[in-house]
C-alpha cells in the first residue's frame, strides 16, 4: 500500500471524536485571540521603535513575522475543528499546514540565533562587533526564509497530491505518510538546536557569575539576559520538542496525540513576545528615549571597557 492510498483511507473522521475536535476549536481559537494582537503590536513596536538598527531586532522581526503568518493561519483551523468540514479546496488547506511548519522550523532557528547573538554579545563584545551588525542579521534571515521555503517544496507537492485524492478533504489530519525523512530529519534538526540553546545557556550563566553586581541595574540587566535563555529554553522544550518527537513515532493510533501536541505546539506564537520583552531595552519605551541595542546592553559595554582598560594597561 502506497503513501496516497494512506491518504486516502485517512479522509473518514470519526464522530466519536466530535469533543476532542470542539476542544482543538476553542484551544485555537483562544491561541487566535491573544497571538494575532500580541504579535501585530510586538511587530509594529519592533519596526517603530527598534527597526533594523541592531542584529537582535532584525531576528526578532522575522520570529514575530513568522509568529503572526501562524496566527494568520488559525482561523481555518477553528473553522475546521468547529464544523469538521472543509469547504475550501487542497491548495488553502496545503497552505495552512505548511504555515505551521515553517513556524516551527524557522522559529527554532530565529530563536537559536537571538540566543547566539545574546552569548556572542556578551562573551566577546569588541571581537564580534564586525560580525555582530544588521547587514549580516538581514543576510542570515534572507537565508533561514529561502532554505526552509526551499526544503519545503517536496512537501508541499507531496501534501496537496494526496490532498487531491480525497473526496472529503481531511484537512490538518494529514501527517508525512510512509516517508519518515521528514520528521526524522526535522526532529534531528531540533536537537541540534536544542542542543546549542543549552550550551549557549550554561556559558552566558557561567560568565554572568564570574561578572560583580555593583547596581541594582547590572542585577536587572543579568536577570533580563537569563530570562532570555530561560524562555528560549521554554519554547523548545514544552512547544516544539515533544510534538517532533511524537511525530517520528506517527501511526494512526496516535492521532489524538499528535492532534494535542500540534494545539501545544502552536501556543509558541503567544509565548515568543516575551523574548522581545526581555531582549530588548525599553521595549515599550518610544525611540527617543531608549537604547537601541539588546538587554545585554549595557553588560557588554562595560565589558568592552574592562577589556579596553586591559588592552592599554
Amino acid at each position: 500500500m502506497n503513501a496516497s492510498t494512506n491518504f486516502a483511507n485517512s479522509c473518514v473522521t470519526d464522530p466519536e471524536s466530535l469533543n476532542r475536535y470542539l476542544a482543538s476549536a476553542v484551544v485555537y481559537g483562544l491561541v487566535l485571540a491573544v497571538g494575532l494582537p500580541l504579535n501585530s503590536l510586538s511587530l509594529w513596536i519592533l519596526l517603530r521603535s527598534h527597526g533594523w538598527r541592531s542584529p537582535c531586532a532584525v531576528l526578532m522581526v522575522n520570529l514575530a513575522v513568522s509568529d503572526l503568518l501562524l496566527a494568520l493561519s488559525l482561523p481555518l483551523r477553528v473553522y475546521y475543528y468547529a464544523t469538521l468540514h472543509w469547504p475550501f479546496g487542497p491548495i488553502t488547506c496545503t497552505a495552512a499546514i505548511m504555515l505551521f511548519r515553517i513556524n516551527i522550523r524557522t522559529s527554532s532557528i530565529f530563536i537559536t540565533l537571538i540566543s547566539v547573538d545574546r552569548l556572542i554579545a556578551l562573551v566577546f563584545p569588541l571581537r564580534s562587533r564586525s560580525l555582530r551588525t544588521s547587514a549580516c542579521a538581514i543576510k542570515c534571515c534572507a537565508v533561514v526564509w529561502i532554505l526552509i521555503i526551499s526544503l519545503c517544496i517536496p512537501e508541499i507537492i507531496k501534501l496537496h497530491g494526496a490532498l487531491k485524492m480525497c473526496s472529503k478533504i481531511p484537512c490538518f489530519e494529514m501527517q508525512s505518510g510512509n516517508s519518515r525523512a521528514v520528521p526524522i530529519s526535522q526532529a534531528v534538526f531540533l536537537l541540534i538546536l536544542l542542543l546549542v540553546n543549552i550550551v549557549s545557556t550554561v556559558v552566558v550563566i557561567i560568565v554572568l557569575r564570574k561578572r560583580p553586581s555593583a547596581g541594582s541595574s547590572k542585577v536587572n540587566n543579568k536577570m533580563n539576559v537569563i530570562l532570555i535563555f530561560v524562555v528560549n529554553m521554554l519554547v523548545f522544550t514544552i512547544f516544539f520538542l515533544p510534538f517532533t518527537l511524537q511525530l517520528l513515532m506517527y501511526n494512526e493510533n496516535n492521532g489524538q496525540v499528535i492532534r494535542v501536541l500540534i494545539c501545544l505546539a502552536s501556543v509558541n506564537c503567544c509565548l515568543d513576545p516575551l523574548i522581545y520583552y526581555f531582549s530588548l531595552d525599553s521595549f515599550w519605551q518610544d525611540s527617543g528615549k531608549r537604547q537601541t541595542d539588546a538587554g545585554t546592553y549595557s553588560l557588554s559595554r562595560s565589558m568592552e571597557r574592562s577589556c579596553s582598560r586591559e588592552q592599554l594597561g
